[in-house]
């Protein structure tokens, strides 16, 4: 690996940061605690389906040196359209959800139970606003890096400890549940798994910003090795934390707590007492890390996307407009978050539910989208996908399509 590999790498990071969040600590931990081990492959399969369109978001913007915002106004106006609607249905319910589950780890990994949830999102908020404002880029990605690290290991040691006390006979009996009534759990554990699919466009601006940053443009090698990195990250911690739900919930009858708050904690005692004192301060590690990690990329992100998508509909990229745009949709994404945290502090599921199924049915219109982005002509030749991705991403695309059809069809008619 050269030097040009390295200073590459950094954007994959920030995906597997944001990626890494609700639908891992809390969407996996319930898969496995409700259904055992009978949801893996739906986790495995949602990741393999993914992939194409979201690793065209980086490689499309090193190949062309714009974003794929860029790429949606190109394709028309219904594109860049249909885009903002999703991203306005999901940006505030995304960071709501993600501060919230974050304070109610920080609530419990330093024994603050006496402070409210609502409190301690908003220090977060502000808390991630200094790091932006302080150290931008250069900052989120060094920060990134560290925590990274540290969930991985702490999530690894978890895992591992929690693995020989697997019962794989209980862990593969069919659930009473898991039929059509568990359908509404699985459309919310895919949409988000491992990541809404708007995370490709925040993916495209993380990786022109890191661009600046070095000076270095990375080939797509480099790009999607840079993004394998990434996604194996958010996989294995995907598993781990389902594995962990089907061992000291699923095969011991544990009830899962609605809120966030309880959940959390429920999940700290059921790590201590099935596996020993001391993996609690792992855990906590783990998932703190988890959701710190999450919080200031989406932080960051929300806003670069709402700032960029302004910025190319309206024709105006001065950087005096840019930088406006960004702190004023960082003001108002904020309040509204800590709005939703509030008037929803007590369980924020439906509200969540509601998100999930709106990048659920979303995905197979961006991952068409991401399709034709990477294949146009502002591509060059050398950079495009091989046919046997061109054909892994049309398969994907018509895949979520039937998948999507398929739940509204259920939604309107039932079946």
């Amino acid at each position: 690996m050269g030097r040009g590999f390295w200073k590459a790498v950094g954007p994959g990071i920030l995906f597997a940061g944001a990626a890494i969040g609700v639908s891992h600590l809390v969407q996996s931990t319930r898969a496995g605690a409700l259904f055992g081990l009978w949801l893996l492959p739906v986790v495995l399969l949602a990741h393999a389906a993914k992939y194409p369109a979201m690793v065209f978001g980086p490689r499309y913007a090193a190949a062309t040196g714009r974003s794929l915002i860029e790429a949606y106004r190109e394709q028309g106006r219904h594109a860049l359209g249909l885009f903002a609607l999703i991203a306005i249905g999901t940006s505030f319910t995304i960071l709501a959800a993600v501060t919230m589950v974050t304070a109610a780890v920080v609530r419990t990994s330093l024994g603050l139970e006496g402070v409210s949830v609502v409190a301690i999102a908003a220090g977060l908020l502000v808390l991630s606003a200094l790091t932006v404002a302080c150290g931008g880029f250069r900052w989120l990605d060094a920060l990134l890096k560290v925590l990274m690290v540290l969930l991985l290991a702490a999530t690894l040691v978890a895992a591992g400890s929690a693995l020989p006390r697997m019962e794989w006979a209980a862990a593969l009996i069919v659930p009473a549940g898991l039929g059509l009534a568990a359908l509404p759990f699985v459309v919310g554990l895919v949409g988000w798994m491992p990541a809404p699919l708007d995370i490709t466009v925040w993916h495209s601006l993380w990786t022109l910003d890191r661009a600046k940053q070095t000076g270095h443009t990375p080939t797509h090698q480099q790009c999607r090795a840079d993004f394998d990195i990434g996604y194996a990250l958010c996989a294995v911690t995907a598993c781990s934390f389902l594995l962990l739900g089907a061992v000291l919930m699923h095969q011991r009858g544990v009830e899962t707590p609605e809120g966030s708050a309880p959940f959390v904690a429920q999940l700290f005692d059921l790590y201590a007492e099935a596996i020993g004192a001391w993996v609690r301060p792992v855990i906590a590690v783990a998932a703190s890390a988890v959701m710190l990690s999450t919080t200031l990329t989406v932080f960051d992100a929300l806003p670069r996307t709402a700032q960029t998508l302004t910025s190319v509909a309206m024709g105006r990229e001065r950087p005096a407009v840019r930088s406006r745009l960004y702190w004023g949709f960082t003001l108002l994404i904020s309040f509204g978050a800590i709005a939703i945290i509030y008037t929803a502090r007590h369980s924020l599921v439906p509200l969540v539910h509601l998100a999930t199924t709106i990048s659920f049915v979303g995905t197979p219109l961006l991952a068409a989208f991401n399709h034709r982005a990477m294949h146009s002509a502002a591509v060059p030749a050398a950079h495009r996908p091989g046919k046997a991705m061109r054909r892994a991403s049309l398969a994907c695309v018509w895949l979520w399509a039937g998948f999507a059809v398929l739940y509204v069809w259920q939604l309107v008619v039932g079946f």
